[in-house]
């Protein structure tokens, strides 16, 4: 069926966890601490990972967000804190389901499957680092913006805009929003400078024939969806 990478510091819910899911058929992969984890997870053929939040060396989401970087595995949090900014802070770090501890195994065995059907047939990632909309590639290690292979120079400030934007096609961004998600603490920032932003991004792109913001006007700013 699947191999299962299982990471807990506590051995006897490694054991509850690998007796269920080979019950049902997947192979199981063991680990006790994150380093663990990312050595397994990174080395193997891994097709889902049911990993602790709190753990010695390295936290579970710590764990996620360097997995994160490098592959697009299904991972699904086990956790004994329940509380609501918890299981959101997991989910927004790439977590495709955050369960709390104690949990019945067979539910768990339920979610994992769930998990492995969402997951199942997806289309491959692309590469870590890169986000690809139609012609635009914003390449976010080297800071680069790509037409059809061509850079366009941007400010910092612009590429951040530009990067929120295109990340999240079609989401309506007010301009206050916009402000809080790419202004430094010690940067002043108003509603008209966004505006400015947009037109100089406009302006850069125009050159390549390409024009990816859409105007809502009242609300903000979108991204097309890519033709």
């Amino acid at each position: 069926m699947a191999t299962i990478l299982v990471v807990d510091d506590d051995a006897h819910i490694r054991e509850v966890v690998q007796y269920t899911l080979e019950r049902d058929g997947h192979a199981v992969v063991a680990a006790k601490n994150g380093v663990e984890a990312l050595d397994r997870a990174l080395d193997g053929a891994i097709d889902l990972v049911l990993l602790d939040v709190l753990m010695p060396e390295l936290d579970g989401l710590a764990v996620c967000r360097r997995l994160r970087a490098q592959r697009a595995i299904p991972i699904i949090f086990l956790s004994s804190r329940g509380e609501e900014v918890d299981r959101v802070l997991g989910l927004e770090l790439g977590g495709d389901d955050y369960v709390t501890k104690p949990f019945s195994p067979r539910e768990l065995a339920a979610r994992v499957s769930a998990v492995l059907r969402r997951t199942a047939g997806a289309p491959a990632p692309e590469p870590a680092g890169l986000v690809t909309r139609g012609r635009l590639v914003l390449d976010l290690p080297a800071h680069e913006l790509r037409v059809d292979g061509a850079q366009v120079e941007l400010t910092v400030t612009e590429f951040a805009i530009l990067r929120a934007l295109l990340e999240h096609p079609g989401r309506v961004w007010s301009r206050a929003q916009i402000i809080s998600r790419v202004r430094a603490d010690d940067f002043h920032m108003t509603e008209r400078t966004i505006d400015t932003h947009v037109r100089r991004i406009r302006a850069k792109l125009r050159e390549h024939r390409v024009d990816p913001i859409e105007t809502v006007h009242g609300l903000g700013y979108k991204a097309r969806a890519p033709a």
